[in-house]
């Protein structure tokens, strides 16, 4: 008899929480989670205990009897790193040694510096040059630091995500503004730079996955998930596909804007702290993923952002699939 498995997502509201909640019910997980709201798209299946991941004791009590914790919680629109992400994760730390669960964290790059670029590989040093990017640096030591206490961890650390649930994002907040057609993108680097993308739907089954074959993992293991890395001019052609539109206009992020405007405004003052990640081409050394999981791992790059456009209401249902039809003939 199969004995089914259970996770628990932390941040199951957010967009890669939301995904992997998902991934893991159609892997035969029984999911829970641990949210603040109910979840406005219906449970999919989805045990939802209400609870805060400031919280200790909600995070112990939703955690009993799980296998697996995936922490995807973070401060929306990039508010509160300094007090709330490593008080959350330390909460869920505690939870997986009372539970024996591994806990799972979906990582990006911001705990590397430019003396690392291009190619980041799991092994490549982390120097970051922005606070977040140390915080992020202490998530991991004490990811590690748990294992002296029997809790397993695994971190996937991906690209700048995008995919049909908005969040915080750049390709949604960013290149373009969700609710209107597109009519010019605005690219925050220079066009002929690579740079690295998650499609989010990819990640949580990639993270499903992984967790199907858990018994193979070492005690702490790391993954990078490689994505779609391509240029800005790549990125503009595919939106310019999927819409159909091919007058969709080459803009530049207004940087001058987000940094005046940023005393004002948290977010902002954040993205401009990772302007450096747009100054340079940054690309995810996948080889160890494909070799545990294989080579088809990701979405088709123009699936996935037509995907993106109709999930920020760029682009009607119906209007993606006259845009494809248009292609095809």
């Amino acid at each position: 008899m199969t004995i089914q498995r259970t996770a628990l997502v932390i941040g199951a509201n957010g967009g890669i929480g939301r995904e992997t909640c998902l991934a893991l019910r159609r892997h035969g997980w029984q999911v829970r989670a641990l949210v603040r709201r109910p979840p406005e798209a219906g449970k999919d299946g989805i045990d939802c205990r209400i609870g805060d991941a400031m919280q200790a004791a909600d995070v112990v009590r939703a955690a009993a009897g799980a296998d697996v914790i995936v922490h995807a919680v973070n401060p929306p629109g990039y508010r509160g790193w300094e007090r709330l992400v490593l008080p959350m994760l330390d909460n869920t730390l505690e939870a997986a040694k009372l539970h024996r669960a591994r806990v799972v964290l979906p990582g990006t790059i911001y705990n590397y510096g430019a003396d690392a670029f291009p190619l980041l590989g799991e092994a490549s040093p982390q120097h970051p040059c922005t606070r977040k990017g140390e915080i992020r640096v202490e998530m991991e030591r004490r990811l590690r630091h748990a294992s002296t206490g029997g809790v397993r961890t695994l971190v996937l650390r991906c690209g700048d995500f995008f995919g049909p649930r908005a969040g915080n994002n750049w390709f949604a907040q960013g290149l373009i503004q969700a609710g209107k057609p597109v009519r010019r993108i605005r690219y925050p680097g220079r066009y002929e730079l690579g740079h690295a993308w998650a499609y989010l739907p990819d990640v949580g089954e990639t993270l499903a996955r992984l967790l199907d074959r858990e018994h193979e993992l070492a005690d702490v293991d790391s993954f990078h998930f490689g994505g779609h890395w391509l240029d800005g001019h790549a990125m503009l052609d595919a939106i310019r596909r999927v819409t159909g539109n091919p007058a969709i206009r080459a803009g530049a992020f207004p940087w001058w804007l987000a940094r005046l405007a940023s005393p004002f405004n948290e977010t902002l003052r954040e993205l401009c702290k990772m302007r450096y990640l747009w100054r340079a081409p940054v690309r995810l050394d996948d080889r160890k993923l494909r070799a545990f999981l294989g080579e088809d791992l990701y979405t088709p790059l123009d699936e996935a952002v037509r995907a993106a456009l109709v999930g920020v209401d760029c682009l009607s249902r119906a209007a993606a699939g006259d845009a494809r039809l248009t292609q095809r003939a």
